[in-house]
């Protein structure tokens, strides 16, 4: 009996020696060959679904440009050196971004980065010495065609959190951040600014004074502030405060519809922002 259970024992190893060797024997020859095999350890519960998604995620990067996951030039948040604290506070706020690119004349012309936390010592110290050019940090500027997992690598090296991404023709196509990067391994991943993005339309500032976004839709306007505003033509409040104006309006210009006095925080070229409302 000894002699069956040691035979037995012995087919048993040899069994299992026989797939390592297999395994090493046969290794992935492609991408796929490789993805195959992780795939397989996952049907057979040595990964995790988890793991699997993130492993995927991993080698896909590999295989990216920069160009691939880049936010495009028309969603850049840029802030101009000139522009005075006043000028681009709203802006900074409104956004919730933590990194902007401070530009000269045009996007093309890059001066550097700004950090959102160096802006801290306004609040206590004013803005009367305050000088924009003195707390930039140097811009890291790579071209479209860059890999990304390249591009991860030097961002841990160089302890960089932000690359602005240059086309072909010496122009900015768009940027990209360590978080966008990260996204495209592990999945979307929210910060409390992603969770109420789509909430905190309306900020409370006074009893009367509030900041609200100009997409604050107009049927949850009228029901924080018990109005009547119309909706048949528009469907957010910067849609009526532009046909008010007739134009899209700069900083501080003023509209008064009802009862209610809109002041423009921020705008660009193309819509209004953030707007700071007063009940009259």
């Amino acid at each position: 009996m000894s002699e069956d259970y040691s035979s037995h024992t012995e087919k048993h190893e040899k069994s299992w020696l026989d797939k390592l060797l297999h395994a090493f024997s046969d290794e992935p020859r492609s991408r796929d060959e490789l993805l195959e095999i992780i795939k397989d350890a996952a049907d057979n519960k040595l990964l995790d679904q988890d793991a699997l998604s993130i492993i995927e995620g991993a080698l896909d990067v590999s295989s990216l440009q920069a160009r691939e996951i880049m936010v495009p030039r028309s969603q850049i948040t840029a802030i101009r050196l000139d522009d005075s604290p006043q000028d681009f506070l709203p802006q900074v706020i409104e956004s919730g971004h933590s990194r902007f690119p401070v530009i000269g004349e045009t996007l093309d012309d890059i001066k550097g980065i700004l950090l959102a936390k160096d802006l801290l010592p306004l609040a206590l110290n004013g803005t009367e010495n305050f000088n924009l050019e003195s707390i930039l940090r140097t811009a890291n500027i790579v071209p479209e065609s860059k890999r990304v997992n390249v591009l991860l690598r030097e961002f841990r090296e160089n302890r960089y959190h932000m690359a602005l991404v240059m086309d072909e023709y010496g122009g900015i196509s768009g940027l990209l951040t360590i978080e966008d990067i990260l996204e495209e391994i592990v999945g979307e991943i929210e910060d409390e600014t992603d969770e109420e993005e789509n909430d905190n339309y309306i900020k409370r500032m006074s009893d009367s004074d509030f900041i609200i976004k100009a997409l604050t839709p107009i049927e949850e306007f009228n029901e924080h502030f018990k109005a009547e505003l119309s909706n048949e033509d528009f469907d957010t409040i910067g849609g009526i405060l532009m046909q008010e104006f007739g134009h899209i309006p700069k900083r501080n210009e003023v509209a008064v519809i009802e009862n209610f006095q809109f002041r423009v925080l921020y705008s660009d070229n193309r819509q209004i922002h953030l707007l700071r409302l007063t009940v009259l």
